[in-house]
């Protein structure tokens, strides 16, 4: 009876692993599909018929549609290896596992995906000091170079209208300007707040001031990207202390110790399996949080 039950959670693992693997497979098939069809369209290989001009169009629309839900719900691979390693080694835990890490690496990327937003958002606060600096010595009056500098930037974001409706209709430009820089990444807008209120109420000139922020931010953005340089040898020793298990146990394999079937079909090798996972988490944790340290530091 018990021989029984075990095969069929066996039976049961490896049916949910043939069929996670299979949708992974049928996935990466059609985004190659897709990716020839669109690299042949950019090389301007294109057939003749206007019929298969169309059908090369439809693929392409397609895969262009794949890819951005694949890109929106990359964590969900987290299934297909978890049941490849379910299939291996013929247990129904890594799916488990892999359901677990689905929700934790869909934040993590979500946190990737906010921060280079704010780091572009920033980007496009000191071009926007730039441009209105520029134009405002080209003979423009302050209004007219915001906008212009906004829509050419993109920098205000959400509150990009109401900026504008201020400075088109007379209204409190500077308190727009703040509302705009509570967005992540845009704090360089208090200081263009600071500047033109300076420029409103004593006169002071809003090019030079504008300048002296511009050079002020980029000098910032520079050094951030300076130590980021620096700690990208941290951020490889995280990644190598991600991936040593993975390739322990790949190692165990291919010297033939089976380190699949000790770790879940023994009590021991679930013990170590649940012990090792906990010293695992925490020592990535703790790495990341001393490189993060850094970085805000």
């Amino acid at each position: 009876m018990v021989i029984a039950e075990l095969v069929s959670v066996q039976a049961v693992a490896e049916g949910a692993a043939v069929l996670c693997a299979g949708l992974g497979l049928w996935g990466l098939v059609e985004w190659r599909r897709g990716t020839v069809r669109a690299r042949s369209v950019l090389a301007g290989v294109v057939p003749d018929g206007p019929g298969e001009r169309d059908g090369l169009r439809a693929w392409w629309a397609a895969a262009a549609r794949w890819w951005a839900l694949v890109r929106g719900r990359r964590a969900w691979l987290c299934l297909p290896l978890a049941g490849v390693v379910a299939l291996l080694g013929g247990s129904p835990l890594p799916l488990l596992l892999g359901v677990v890490a689905v929700p934790v690496v869909a934040r993590r990327l979500r946190a990737a995906e906010r921060r280079k937003e704010r780091e572009a958002r920033a980007g496009r606060v000191v071009a926007l000091c730039g441009a209105v600096s520029g134009e405002l010595r080209a003979g423009w009056q302050p209004a007219q170079a915001l906008s212009f500098a906004a829509r050419q930037t993109g920098a205000l974001g959400d509150e990009e209208a109401a900026v504008l409706a201020a400075a088109r209709f007379g209204g409190d430009v500077p308190e727009a300007l703040r509302r705009a820089a509570r967005q992540d990444g845009a704090d360089g807008l208090a200081g263009l707040a600071a500047c033109w209120q300076v420029a409103v109420d004593g006169g002071a000139g809003l090019a030079e001031g504008l300048d002296r922020l511009e050079a002020a931010l980029r000098d910032h953005h520079e050094q951030r990207e300076r130590l980021r340089a620096e700690l990208a040898g941290a951020w490889a020793t995280v990644t190598v202390l991600a991936v040593l298990p993975a390739a322990g146990i790949a190692l165990g394999a291919a010297l033939g110790a089976d380190p699949l079937r000790v770790l879940l079909h023994t009590p021991a090798g679930l013990g170590c399996l649940v012990v090792g996972g906990a010293l695992e988490a925490a020592g990535l944790w703790w790495a990341a949080r001393i490189v993060r340290g850094g970085e805000r530091a």
